[in-house]
C-alpha cells in the first residue's frame, strides 16, 4: 500500500462522511475503536462512525509515519479533534488495518486515548 493509499484512508475519515470510509471496507469487515466493543460488518462500522461523529465537532489526521508488512498497514497519526464546545484537543493514535487482495479493508483497529477529547 502506497503512501497515497494511506492518505486516502484518512481523507475518507476526516470529512465526517462515514459512507465514504465505508466504501473502503469489505462487506464483512471488522473494526475495534479503542476499548469499545468490536463492530462487525460494513453497515455496523458505518453506523458506529456516525454515532462517534455525533460526539465531536470535527477531526483532522496528520500522518506521522506508516509501515506496511504484507497485507497489514500501521499508521501513526496526530489527530486534532474539534470538541462540541468548539475547543480543539489533540491525541496520538495508531491505526492498524489489513487489506484483502482486492484492496478492501477487512480489519481495522484504532488505538487512541480520547480522554482529552471528552474532558470537562
Amino acid at each position: 500500500m502506497s503512501d497515497d493509499a494511506v492518505r486516502r484512508v484518512f481523507r475518507s475519515v476526516d470529512p465526517f462522511d462515514p459512507d465514504e470510509f465505508g466504501r473502503l471496507l469489505a462487506e464483512d469487515a471488522t473494526m475495534v475503536f479503542g476499548n469499545a466493543e468490536p463492530l462487525a460488518g460494513r453497515e455496523a462500522i458505518v453506523a458506529g462512525l456516525r454515532e462517534f461523529y455525533s460526539t465531536i465537532g470535527g477531526l483532522q489526521h496528520r500522518i506521522v509515519r506508516s509501515w506496511q508488512v504484507d497485507a497489514d498497514v500501521i499508521a501513526e497519526t496526530e489527530v486534532t479533534y474539534r470538541r462540541l464546545d468548539g475547543k480543539d484537543a489533540s491525541a496520538v493514535a495508531v491505526s492498524i488495518w489489513r487489506t484483502r487482495d482486492d484492496g478492501l479493508i477487512s480489519d481495522y483497529r484504532i488505538f487512541v486515548d480520547l480522554a482529552p477529547v471528552y474532558a470537562v
